[in-house]
């Protein structure tokens, strides 16, 4: 029977979209990208017009497969890849791949989109379909060998300058500068004293409090009260008028005020408001979304709960805001639904709004309906979107802000601010987050006053402060300055985060991002070198390229040829950079020893501080000061007679003699807890509860190196009853529960802890021992693939050749020596030989199979 097949990129969403279009389609997943570029260098070609050269993902060949099967017997091709320029183009590279297998021919291919997955939203997607937009491959091809061109350059010239391994992106290295000058803003932030004088107040049996706003007929600023002694002077004043005259409300202003909802969510705000209110980082508030979006069982049906969450839109379809009007106006009654609907449009420059934000697909599915039926994480996301949801097409809250002045007919003011809500309308339902800094002032609710009360005075306070440096960048903060200066795109914040992550290059702080040593150090020599392309204005620009390319304004190769020509010549430019320069900042500090400048340099383990003047002076120090004189223990060293003292390693602080590195003698802060067990092996020491580095627990001789003596079990001084190995180990386990078993791998008998002396006899007639383990063998390494001859390479196994010819007896003896007796030759031995048994077939049979490199050198020549 023929059929339909529909492509979408993840199997949940390929079960979802099966229900709704039956049996006469068949709905198989991609698994995301089904071809990338080439991962070696080359694979975009920049001599001739940005070729591309892409490759299968071989992870994901076995799903292409599946496809291709699948199309041999199907009529026609529906790409339903989501709604993206990533979508975009895995429908491209799908086809691609087909028509290269020549298995596409004659059939159909067209693409659908669809913004939510509901049966209506698929069956109108597929009534609609055109073809795939070039527009949107191009621009995602674009951006993929800007990525490919930045690091496969930029990443082997950290590698030379910094440290191996490392690797940079064009996006990221944007977002790490943010995160490095935030705290090099931190450390150079000078904290400032300032004082605070307020008034407890009562009146009509309420608390309240009164600010001390104007002194001697001048406004307060931060910084005019500076110190205890003006403050204390101030209140003393305070206190003495208000012995003499009563405090009294000299003028009440009272101001209404609307309070507007906040729009639907876009990614970013998603991602923003998830942070603040679930404490979610920027991957896993995808990655759930992404799981509603896709379709969840929700009992009797499996349906997307939400629309597409990759949008920078703010706008919502017609038929959406009506069902939440409808909704609100049965649920929380007319007065909450206002006059005309609300209509938001995005401040965000070359928004998508084709797309939608994110809603509910039914707001008639309310969390409470769901609350049980989803996992928790999967409930508290959708909880979120459905309140903003509803909320943004509600009515303004109304609010009453009241300001009240009093004084004791004197110099100075004090000031009480609150606020009364008088119609809750959308904080009914729900409230935004605030991130560091936002919280509004006047909040509290004041007692009813008027021109001419006397609230009664409960005591004046003065109070010491101190201003704070601007906090780290939090998953919210970061995304909204992201968002703020135009780098990246929705989809990409949460990748952008995670790979900064990944790479080491920052840490996570109670939940904010502290720069690693490694990243700052990475960070400073990005934008001392490349400040071009980590600049945010120029990060920003090559988005605004992108979007261009996406809705048909430019060409792609053109953008990519003004952008390599420059950055090319820079790279050529930086390539003398000595690592000393790339690695080391200079401080205004000199050393103490020789009077050298001291730089700021990365160690294997850190950034350290060190004399310039290095080797001849070897002064160094940590970053955050000079070192402390070493903690005395009060004993000395048991070999060389000198103090002991307290060190710090990277397994904490140990004991170690102060004569290091003449006398090497160090002790564990703890003595290691005694098992009292005699080790069996030396019969001297005892047996002794240590940690491996990985936190396991493990016993051995404390006679160590002496003897190496370990088992990784209790051990329990009694013998083995089959054996006889003085010692047995405690094991338990699920299946067996607690048993003894003896340590001996050959022997390895093991009994219940509890067996009698009857119950072990009768297991050791029938028991078997385990076979003895034999070692694995290497796993197979893939050879490198041949290198084109160059004319040098040439030469020099030109060269090798002639002096292996000149020395047959060396090469003969030598061979003889290294060959074991009785090893069979291997098949590759057999096939490949090196340059030197090619000169002489006498010693042929008698040279062994030669190293990876001599078959590197037969191959390039």
């Amino acid at each position: 029977m023929a059929y339909q097949l529909v492509i979408v990129e993840s199997p949940a969403k390929a079960k979802t979209i099966q229900k709704y279009l039956g049996d006469d389609f068949q709905v198989l997943a991609s698994y995301g990208h089904v071809r990338d570029l080439q991962p070696k260098e080359g694979a975009v070609d920049t001599e001739h017009d940005f070729a591309m050269r892409y490759a299968a993902i071989e992870r994901n060949e076995r799903h292409v497969d599946a496809i291709a099967k699948a199309l041999r017997g199907a009529d026609k091709l529906w790409l339903a890849t989501d709604p993206d320029r990533e979508g975009e183009a895995i429908s491209w590279h799908l086809v691609e791949l087909l028509r290269e297998r020549h298995l596409l021919g004659n059939k159909p291919a067209q693409r659908v989109v669809f913004h939510e997955i509901t049966k209506k939203a698929v069956q109108e997607a597929i009534a609609t379909p055109r073809e795939i937009a070039m527009d949107l491959v191009n621009a995602q091809q674009a951006r993929r060998a800007l990525d490919y061109l930045v690091g496969f350059n930029l990443s082997p010239l950290l590698w030379r300058k910094v440290r191996p391994g490392l690797s940079a992106g064009r996006v990221q290295s944007a977002a790490l500068r943010l995160i490095c000058e935030r705290e090099n803003e931190i450390e150079a932030f000078v904290s400032r004293e300032y004082w605070t004088i307020a008034s407890r107040l009562q009146q009509a049996g309420s608390e309240f409090t009164g600010r001390l706003t104007h002194w001697q007929t001048k406004k307060l600023e931060q910084f005019d009260v500076t110190n205890s002694d003006q403050a204390e002077a101030i209140r003393s004043g305070m206190e003495d008028d208000l012995s003499r005259q009563a405090l009294r409300v000299r003028e009440v202003e009272r101001k209404s005020r609307q309070r507007q909802p906040a729009a639907p969510f876009t990614t970013s705000t998603l991602q923003q408001e998830a942070s603040r209110k679930l404490g979610f980082n920027a991957s896993r508030t995808m990655r759930v979304a992404q799981q509603l979006y896709e379709g969840i069982n929700i009992g009797n049906e499996t349906v997307g709960l939400i629309s597409y969450m990759r949008t920078d839109a703010v706008n919502l379809a017609e038929e959406a805001i009506a069902s939440i009007r409808d909704f609100i106006g049965s649920h929380y009654g007319s007065e909450f639904v206002p006059e005309t609907p609300r209509r938001y449009k995005t401040k965000t420059k070359n928004a998508q709004e084709a797309h939608e934000a994110i809603r509910p697909t039914d707001i008639a599915r309310s969390p409470e309906a769901l609350q049980g039926v989803l996992e928790r994480d999967l409930w508290r996301l959708y909880d979120l979107i459905w309140k903003r949801s509803v909320a943004c097409q509600m009515a303004p809250a109304r609010m009453d802000l009241v300001a009240v002045d009093m004084d004791a007919g004197t110099h100075w003011t004090l000031r009480a601010n609150g606020s009364t809500v008088t119609f809750p309308g959308f904080m009914a339902v729900y409230q935004e987050g605030k991130d560091d800094g936002d919280e509004d002032e006047g909040n509290r609710i004041l007692p009813p006053l008027d021109t001419g009360d006397e609230p009664q005075v409960l005591g004046i306070d003065s109070e010491q402060h101190f201003t704070d440096p601007p906090p780290r960048y939090s998953d919210a903060t970061l995304v909204k300055t992201l968002e703020a200066y135009g780098i990246g795109r929705p989809s990409t914040y949460a990748s952008i985060i995670q790979t900064l992550q990944n790479r080491e290059y920052v840490a996570v702080e109670q939940r904010r991002f502290r720069p690693t040593d490694l990243g700052r150090v990475v960070g400073r020599f990005l934008t001392n070198h490349f400040e071009r392309y980590v600049d945010y204005g120029f990060t920003a620009s090559m988005e605004d390229e992108l979007d261009a390319i996406s809705r048909g304004e430019k060409q792609w190769q053109p953008v990519l040829s003004a952008f390599w020509g420059p950055f090319r010549a820079l790279l050529d430019e930086k390539a003398n950079v000595s690592r000393t320069e790339a690695t080391s900042e200079a401080l205004d500090e000199a050393c103490p020893q020789c009077g050298k400048p001291l730089f700021l340099r990365l160690g294997r383990h850190g950034r350290f501080v060190a004399c310039s003047g290095y080797p001849e002076c070897n002064y160094t120090r940590p970053v955050d000061g000079p070192r402390e004189p070493a903690e005395p223990v009060g004993r000395d060293c048991p070999d060389c007679g000198k103090p002991l003292v307290y060190k710090t390693g990277r397994y904490g602080r140990f004991i170690s003699c102060s004569g290091y590195p003449e006398c090497k003698h160090i002790e564990p802060l703890t003595q290691p807890k005694s098992s009292g067990v005699i080790c069996p092996q030396c019969g001297e020491g005892e047996l002794v509860e240590k940690r491996s580095r990985y936190g396991k627990i493990f016993y051995s001789c404390n006679t160590y190196p002496k003897c190496s003596y370990a088992v990784w079990g209790p051990p329990i001084a009694r013998a083995c009853p089959r054996c006889a190995w003085p010692i047995m180990i405690e094991k338990s386990g699920k299946r067996l529960g607690e048993q003894l078993a003896c340590p001996q791998s050959e022997c390895a008998f093991h009994f219940p802890v509890n067996a009698s002396d009857a119950e072990i006899a009768a297991m050791l007639p029938d028991y078997t021992p385990p076979p003895p383990r034999e070692k694995r063998a290497p796993p197979a390494k893939k050879a490198a693939p041949a290198r084109k001859a160059t004319a040098k390479s040439t030469r020099k196994t030109a060269v090798k050749t002639a002096a292996a010819a000149n020395k047959p007896a060396k090469a003969e003896t030598t061979s003889a020596v290294v060959k074991k007796p009785g090893k069979a030759k291997t098949p590759a031995a057999k096939k490949t030989t090196s340059s030197k048994s090619t000169a002489s077939s006498a010693s042929e049979s008698a040279t062994p199979a030669p190293r990876k490199r001599a078959v590197k050198n037969v191959a390039n020549s």
